[in-house]
């Protein structure tokens, strides 16, 4: 029963939520905008717009490999996306730079997302490996085994927390990109409803991964406590 709970039931909400995004960016990656702008002149129009002028725009390799780097401050938007004018294509830049918005205003989220990055990183990595150690040695009576579990599950915890603060991070870019697609009158009429269907199927990756990081860390637990 908890296999199923912790691990069948996430896998297929994540599975649910992938095959949602792709599919409905698809669907709208077949309607063009009214604007005619392509997916790198709505991230560059917003940018400047929000006085973002030394953010660049560039184009990656990939299908949904969008993303904001605040490293070097840069938007990076896939090919499909970076010089496509399809409402999916639109949606997703503004999206992109919504996260340089919060970057430039100093979004707590983002900042503690940031923070957090480098542990959650390391815990993903090796917290199966303490977790899995921590079993064969409480196994074979070895006195610190237990602890070694404790150290895989604290381990983990900082990815669950990466996944949890993503989520306003996340949800909070979708909020702007519809605010900048509408007051810069990059969508208009049902155009809007478009955008807001592919920034929402987006966003439910995100939700199916925390759900399925927090699942994962409950297993953990329960294995820890000694309960399965």
């Amino acid at each position: 029963m908890s296999f199923l709970l912790f691990f069948i039931i996430p896998l297929a909400l994540g599975f649910w939520a992938q095959h949602r995004v792709k599919s409905t960016f698809r669907q709208y990656a077949e309607v063009p905008s009214s604007s005619n702008r392509t997916g790198a002149e709505v991230a560059r129009a917003i940018l400047d717009r929000n006085g973002l002028h030394d953010v660049q725009v560039l184009a990656v390799p990939g299908e949904l490999s969008d993303h904001y780097n605040p490293a070097d401050r840069t938007v990076n938007l896939s090919e499909p996306v970076f010089g496509q004018t399809s409402i999916s294509a639109v949606s997703v830049a503004a999206h992109e730079v919504g996260h340089a918005m919060q970057h430039a205003q100093a979004y707590a989220p983002l900042a503690i997302r940031s923070a957090v990055f480098p542990a959650a990183a390391f815990g993903s990595n090796i917290a199966p490996l303490l977790l899995m150690g921590g079993v064969v040695l409480t196994a074979m009576s070895v006195a610190f085994g237990p602890w070694v579990m404790v150290l895989g599950i604290v381990g983990y915890s900082f990815a669950v927390l990466f996944q949890l603060v993503t989520l306003p991070v996340e949800f909070d870019a979708s909020r702007r990109a519809k605010g900048q697609l509408r007051e810069l009158a990059l969508v208009q009429g049902p155009e809007h409803d478009g955008a807001s269907k592919v920034l929402s199927a987006a966003a439910m990756t995100y939700v199916a991964g925390a759900l399925a990081a927090l699942a994962q860390l409950m297993y953990f637990v329960t294995m820890f406590m000694g309960d399965e």
